[in-house]
This record gives C-alpha cells, sequence and structure tokens, in this order.
C-alpha cells in the first residue's frame, strides 16, 4: 500500500508538472521538447551510492574496567583493546606476545556498566573509592594479595542486585568518560571505528538477558548519560525507556543488541514480559522491534543459531552447542529450548505479526566475540579465550582447558551444568556492508539491518531478494548494482508477490583470502503454512565438486582434510567462491515467510585442537577435533 500512494503521488506530480509547463509556454511561447537531459559523465560512479564494501569488526570487547574481567586478571584497558583491533601486537595480561592477522575494521568496547571501571580504581588506589567502605574493602583484599576474596565480595553484591557503590555517580562518572575519551582518541574515520558502547547485564536469576549498547554519536552526547545497569533494572523495558530519553534529551541515537539466548534459559524470546509476565501485546512488540534491530546469533559462549531438538533434519544444527543451564543454579529444560534461538524465534515472530500486526523478533543477525580479555580474537589458530585464567599461556596449561564458565552456583547433586573454557568457541565477527568506514554509515547498516554473522572467519556474503532476478545474473559484474535496482538486500522487505511469481534470491560467496574454501551455500526458510504452524526448511543451493544429492535430498559430505596431529588442513576441497540463483519452489503467496543464508566452509582444526599441538597436551574427550565455521545473513522477510 505504501508503494502504491507513491506511485499514485508521483503520477499526481508528474501530471502537475506537465500542465504547468504548458501554461508557462503558452506564456513565453516556450517549448517543452526543448529540455535535454544533462550530458553523460564518463564516470559510471558519480552517482553509486549504494553500500560496496564489507566491513569487520566486534561489537562486543571487555577491558579492564569490567570487573568480571579486571578482578580476574586482565590488565589491558579500552586503548590496548582499540590498539589490538587496529592490527597492533599487544601483550597479553599472562604476558604473550598477540597480533591480529589482519586489522579489524571497527570494534565496540562493551564493558559491563555494574561498578564500571573498579579494578582500575583499586589498581591505582582512587582516592574517591577509598572514601567508601565497600571500596576500602575490596581495595586492601586485592592489595594483600587476596583478589579472589575480594572478588567474591563484589559477586555477592551482583548476585543480589544491590549496588555496593550506590550513590556514588561521580566515581562512574569518571571511569565512563575515560572509556569515551579512549573511543574519541582511536575513531579514525574512513580507516578504522571505534564506537563508544558499554553492556547492560540483566541476569535475573543468574539467567542472561544482557544487551550491548551501541551509541551512534561520539563523546559529546554520550558524557550526557550514565550507563543503565543491571543494579538500576533488569527489565528490558526499562532500559528501552532509558534509551528513548538519552535520545529525546541528547538528540542522539542508539540501538541495543541482545546476545546468548543459549544461556537465558528460556527468557530471551520469551512470549510474556520480564515484570508484569503479561502475554507480549503490540506496543512490547513495536518497542522490541524499534529498539533492538539485530540479535548476536554467535560468539564464545556457543552458537544461537538453532538446536538439534528444534530443527531435527538440519545436519548442521548442532553447532558449537550450550544447552545445560545459564550462570545461575537452574538446569536447562527441553521446553526453553524455543524461547532461546534464533531460527525458532524468527519463526514464532511471524506468527506474532499476523497475530499483532507488528513481529516484535524482526532482526538481523550479527556475531561478536564477548571476550574478557580486551583481545579480540575470532580464528581457531589464534584464540586468547574467554578470559584470562584462560588465555594461552604456559602458565595455565592444561588449566586452559578446565576454567569453568558455568556452573559455579550448580545444586549439590543436581544435574552438570557447568561448561568449561575448552567448549567455549573462537567466535564470532559483525560483518556490515556500508559506504564507509564511520560511525555513521556503520550504525545505519546495523540500524536496517544490512549486517551478517561469522563464526570468525572474514568470508564474505551478499545477497538480494526479488521477483525479476534472472540466472544469469548471479555473473554480471554489476551484481550489487542490479541487486539494489531490483531486489532488496539481507534485512530487507518484499510485499505481496505479482501475481504467477515467486521469491528469487541470488546469492554469492566468497572465502576469507586467508581461510579455508567453501562447502556450500544454504537458504533457510521458516513460514506460517496455511493453518498458521511454523515450518522450516534448510535448501542446498550452492556446493563444491561434483558431488550429487541423495533420494532424500542431503547432499553429501565435502569431506575433511584436517591432520589433527599436525593441526593443519588444505584447500584441496570445497570451492574459493559459490554463486546461488534460487527461486523459492514451494512458495504460497498468501504464507507469511522469512529467508537467509547459512554459508559453511570445510572443515578446519578446531581452536583446541591448535592447542593441544602447540602445547603438547591431551584434547579434551568430548569436542571435535574440526569445525566447519560458517555465516548467516539477516533474514529478508516476506509479508503478505
Amino acid at each position: 500500500m505504501k508503494n502504491v500512494r507513491f506511485i499514485l503521488q508521483g503520477m499526481l506530480f508528474a501530471a502537475a508538472t506537465l500542465l504547468t509547463l504548458q501554461a508557462f509556454a503558452q506564456d513565453i511561447d516556450f517549448d517543452p521538447a526543448s529540455i535535454k537531459p544533462p550530458a553523460p559523465e564518463y564516470s559510471p560512479y558519480l552517482e553509486q551510492n549504494y553500500p560496496d564494501r564489507v566491513y569487520f569488526g566486534d561489537t562486543h570487547v571487555h577491558t579492564s574496567y569490567s570487573t568480571d574481567a579486571g578482578m580476574v586478571g586482565n590488565r589491558l584497558g579500552p586503548d590496548e583493546a582499540y590498539r589490538f583491533a587496529m592490527g597492533e601486537e599487544v601483550t597479553s595480561s599472562l604476558g604473550v606476545r598477540a597480533r591480529l592477522q589482519r586489522p579489524l575494521d571497527f570494534l565496540v568496547v562493551a564493558d559491563h556498566a555494574e561498578n564500571l571501571g573498579l579494578a582500575p580504581m583499586i589498581a591505582e588506589s582512587n582516592s574517591g573509592l577509598l572514601k567508601t567502605e565497600f571500596g576500602r574493602k575490596v581495595h586492601d583484599l586485592v592489595k594483600a594479595g587476596k583478589g579472589a576474596e575480594a572478588y567474591a565480595v563484589w559477586g555477592a553484591g551482583m548476585s543480589s542486585g544491590k549496588d555496593p557503590l550506590k550513590g556514588q555517580d561521580a566515581l562512574t562518572r569518571s571511569m565512563w568518560e575515560r572509556i569515551t575519551a579512549s573511543a574519541e582518541a582511536h575513531n579514525q574515520p574512513g580507516r578504522f571505528t571505534a564506537f563508544i558502547g558499554y553492556e547492560w547485564t540483566s541476569s535475573p536469576g543468574g539467567n542472561n538477558l544482557h544487551r550491548n549498547v551501541i551509541f551512534r554519536d561520539g563523546k559529546d552526547k554520550a558524557d550526557r548519560i550514565l550507563p543503565l545497569s543491571n543494579f538500576d533494572t533488569t527489565d528490558p523495558e526499562k532500559l528501552w525507556e532509558w534509551m528513548a530519553d538519552y535520545e529525546q534529551k541528547t538528540g542522539g541515537q542508539m540501538l541495543a543488541i541482545p546476545h546468548n539466548g543459549n544461556l537465558s534459559n528460556g527468557l530471551m524470546f520469551d512470549n510474556i514480559t520480564l515484570t508484569s509476565k503479561k502475554p507480549i501485546d503490540r506496543n512490547y512488540a513495536e518497542l522490541r522491534v524499534r529498539w533492538e534491530p539485530l540479535y548476536e546469533v554467535t560468539q564464545i559462549k556457543g552458537d544461537g543459531e538453532t538446536h538439534p531438538s528444534l530443527s531435527p533434519t538440519d545436519e548442521f544444527a548442532d553447532f558449537e552447542t550450550w544447552d545445560k543451564g545459564s550462570f545461575g543454579p537452574e538446569p536447562k529444560t527441553k521446553d526453553m529450548l524455543p524461547r532461546e534461538y534464533a531460527r525458532e524465534a524468527l519463526k514464532r515472530g511471524l506468527e506474532y505479526e499476523q497475530k499483532l500486526g507488528v513481529n516484535p523478533f524482526k532482526f538481523g543477525m550479527i556475531g561478536s566475540t564477548d571476550t574478557h580479555t580486551s583481545l579480540a580474537t575470532t580464528t581457531e589458530d589464534n584464540f586468547f579465550s574467554k578470559a584470562t585464567p584462560a588465555e594461552p599461556s604456559p602458565k595455565v596449561i592444561p588449566g586452559r582447558f578446565e576454567d569453568k564458565i558455568t556452573g559455579y552456583f550448580e545444586t549439590p547433586g543436581g544435574p552438570d551444568i557447568t561448561m568449561r573454557s575448552y567448549q567455549t568457541s573462537a567466535s564470532g565477527l559483525a560483518a556490515v556492508w556500508a559506504r564507509e568506514n564511520t560511525r555513521e554509515a556503520l550504525w545505519d547498516a546495523m540500524a536496517r539491518k544490512e549486517v551478517y554473522a561469522t563464526t570468525g572467519t572474514r568470508l564474505m556474503v551478499r545477497v538480494f531478494a526479488g521477483y525479476d532476478f534472472v540466472a544469469d545474473d548471479v555473473n554480471r559484474p554489476d551484481f550489487a548494482k542490479r541487486g539494489y535496482e531490483h531486489g532488496v538486500p539481507m534485512g530487507g522487505d518484499l510485499w505481496t508477490a505479482p501475481a504467477g511469481k515467486s521469491p528469487v534470491l541470488v546469492i554469492r560467496a566468497l572465502r576469507d583470502v586467508d581461510g579455508a574454501n567453501l562447502d556450500r551455500i544454504q537458504v533457510v526458510k521458516g513460514w506460517l503454512d496455511a493453518k498458521g504452524k511454523q515450518q522450516e526448511k534448510v535448501y542446498d543451493v550452492a556446493w563444491s565438486g561434483d558431488r550429487t544429492p541423495d533420494k532424500n535430498g542431503k547432499l553429501p559430505p565435502v569431506g575433511n582434510t584436517v591432520n589433527v596431529a599436525d593441526a593443519s588442513y588444505t584447500n584441496s576441497i570445497g570451492e574459493p567462491m559459490l554463486f546461488a540463483y534460487w527461486k523459492d519452489p514451494e512458495f504460497n503467496p498468501q504464507e507469511r515467510a522469512f529467508y537467509y543464508v547459512r554459508v559453511i566452509e570445510i572443515p578446519t582444526p578446531r581452536w583446541t585442537t591448535y592447542d593441544a599441538k602447540f602445547f603438547k597436551v591431551e584434547l579434551p574427550k568430548d569436542v571435535p577435533t574440526a569445525i566447519q565455521d560458517r555465516a548467516y545473513t539477516s533474514p529478508i522477510w516476506y509479508t503478505p
């Protein structure tokens, strides 16, 4: 209807313009036919304004300013985090030299808001901190070599929800302004983007409802507020109110990125609101999709695309799965899973849209790390772990594998809910299609969902959907130009299909220049059938080699060149580039649907395999020796 209105307006405007020109011509003997279009310009790129580059970055890095990083050994602050992301060599907190193979394009230092900067204040014996009873207590414990006791004192406050530094806004402000100053100092428009951001660490019952808040703005606006914390509220609706107040007060803009639904124990995509326990209504749906356009689908604490019990026919569903519990004592139960994973939420979102008129779970997908080492490392051969106690160092082997991530509040005699360091993933990255490497351009691309997730590699993916693409479009040198002219990119919307037509996806995927070849391209479709029942199907649409699907449509595995003892592989299988033209063969124009692209790489050694070789230790028994890294694009939605 919106498009029809614009077309009618354009026709009326054109008619009015023509009548005006005719009347004007009669008055002054002027011939409209004499108007000539401007002479063509030689350069074909003068008017090109569509996104033409993919930028890779991390929206989720914790430094020593996060208490759960700084008080467990991390000594690197925001400056070191930005320098490392920009490609400089940095020495880790355990004394190991580290550098990325290639610099990132952008970074968000997303330190926890809760008692922001406590560890640096202790280290410098901050006079303001020492004026408080709590501050003196944890300071003296740390200085006496009792850091674990100090951390336990702070942790008790976090668990109870009682802020041990309540009323000390001046301390928080001083730390916040250091962080924003660091972002400002390292932000280099056109070369490297240092976003201002932080993490709101909502943890009701120890369950993960965390969000990263990303500012479009600079220090001048960000310094006019203090980050909202878990001590202020655990309710996402209150976070959205705070975000709205910030925008009204400053004229700035921000968005929030939920993460780790697989550790939320069914709360991340619940069908009721957190505080009132009322069913999701239209107002909630509008607010959620307004403030949370993205979801962090993969990171160090496991992969959140889907779960094997939710997608039993998807052979790639069981990837880096964490499904034992959360940070609290409650074990995972099967009924929680549908409210934790991205694909299931996307399907349920269609149902909500049909019922409410708004889809609360209409999100794009990115990956990031959630590293607490200040080092945004995402490749299997350069993984510096979740937190400093498990960084790669002779000082911590074999503890690097065994360090606990969850399970600290496990019920004695109850089910095992512990997840350990060897189960963490060397993941992930946020990939953003934009015109330029600036805060504004990247943030705007995030807001419109023209982004995708990778599990750590820098493979390139581009997809467009429309009704008029032809098979040869994937081979065109102006692939993107045609894609924008005749369709919509990832994160976009298709409306009611023209009579007799079905959605067509044109897809290009290119391997990481320094990484593994590609196994296949898949299209993941979710829809509501004629009876209103949620459905999903995974289609193999392009693959390497001369493999042929079996009678059930399943493609044989690509093979495996991984040498476990040597922690190596070769690109003798797979393809460096795959193209796909795919027309939905089971399209019903009356059914709501979404489509996203999943690109799978060939098997490569997992980080634990690299570690076993380097440190000459035994591999853990229950982790794979190889994995297949992948990318997930933001969906494209079809709405009749």
